[in-house]
C-alpha cells in the first residue's frame, strides 16, 4: 500500500514538472509548410534578456499586477541576420524560457516587484537563392 503512494506521489511530480517545462518553451514564427531546400541555411542561437517589471511597482501588490517586459523579443530582429525577409523559407524562431524558473527567486526577494528572466532564443531559416 506505501508503494502505491509513493508511486502516485512521483507520478504527479513528475506530470507537474513536464506541464512545467513544455510552457516555457515557445515559437515565435514557424513555418507549417516545408519548401524544398534550394540554398544556403541559416541558424544560430543567443542569449537575451526577457525580465519584467510591475505595472504598479508597489510590493507584495505587484504579485498580481500585470507585468511588463523590459525588451521585447521579436522575431524579425533574430531573421533579419539571415538576410532578406522575402528571401526566407522554412522559418522558425524560438524562445526558451527555462531559465526563468530558477530565477523567479528575483520575484521573491523584490516582493514581486521585478523578475529577471535568461531566455535563450534560436532561430533558422533557409535562404532562396
Amino acid at each position: 500500500m506505501r508503494q502505491k503512494q509513493v508511486l502516485r506521489v512521483w507520478m504527479s511530480v513528475l506530470s507537474i514538472a513536464s506541464l512545467l517545462l513544455t510552457g516555457c518553451v515557445k515559437d515565435l514564427v514557424k513555418d507549417d509548410v516545408k519548401y524544398p531546400h534550394t540554398g544556403a541555411h541559416c541558424s544560430g542561437s543567443e542569449a537575451s534578456d526577457d525580465s519584467s517589471i510591475a505595472v504598479l511597482p508597489v510590493p507584495l501588490v505587484a504579485f498580481v499586477v500585470p507585468h511588463v517586459n523590459f525588451h521585447d523579443i521579436k522575431a524579425d530582429d533574430y531573421l533579419k541576420r539571415c538576410g532578406d525577409s522575402t528571401k526566407l523559407i522554412n522559418r522558425q524562431v524560438t524562445v526558451n524560457r527555462i531559465g526563468c524558473i530558477p530565477a523567479g527567486l528575483t520575484r521573491i526577494i523584490t516582493l514581486g516587484i521585478w523578475q529577471w528572466c535568461p531566455a535563450r532564443v534560436s532561430w533558422e531559416a533557409d535562404v532562396k537563392d
